[in-house]
């Protein structure tokens, strides 16, 4: 199989600020025609900030689709094109406070492939120093610092339930498991 969906016809139903949704028609492999909804979202940026000692930073905010808090690590979408090594440090200082002179990429992750064309760039931010935070108009948040350890077993334990947060953590415990083995 080729595994391949040829786009037929595409239609935008809604333009938002920070989405579009869109209506397309595909024709599948074995020639039968279907109907796709995707969510075109210019992608985003999430952050672990460690410190030599392993205290690490979370946010917690307000998630209007859950309508409760989360605690997740700093994050942001980017700025339509914007190189995402730079929304990362952009997230990190608005967010945090903070300015590392460290960075090491993670990786990407779909956030959700089977709708979204949304991609979360990950990093870990070392060599930490403290600034000011500054906060955008509309974000309200709370920073939190806590040790990596914690991060990892509340990821395990299911307290930490936000995606990006879940993945950047996990690859970064791996990461720096690796990087110890050196």
């Amino acid at each position: 199989m080729k595994l391949y969906e040829e786009t037929l016809d595409s239609k935008v139903l809604f333009a938002g600020k920070i989405i579009t949704v869109r209506q397309d028609t595909a024709r599948l492999e074995n020639g039968a025609v279907v109907g796709r909804e995707v969510v075109e979202h210019p992608g985003g940026v999430c952050v672990l900030a460690l410190e030599e000692d392993g205290t690490t930073y979370t946010v917690k905010q307000f998630r209007y689709p859950f309508g409760q808090v989360t605690e997740e690590l700093p994050a942001g979408k980017l700025d339509g094109p914007e190189d995402p090594a730079l929304a990362a440090r952009r997230e990190l200082s608005e967010e945090v406070g903070l300015e590392a002179g460290e960075w090491t990429y993670l990786g990407g992750i779909l956030a959700s492939p089977g709708f979204s064309t949304e991609v979360i760039h990950m990093y870990l931010a070392r060599d930490l120093k403290q600034g000011k935070q500054h906060l955008d108009e509309d974000e309200f948040l709370n920073v939190e610092r806590r040790p990596f350890t914690e991060l990892v077993d509340r990821v395990m334990s299911g307290a930490l339930c936000d995606a990006k947060t879940v993945a950047a953590i996990l690859k970064a415990r791996e990461f720096l498991r690796r990087e110890e083995g050196k």
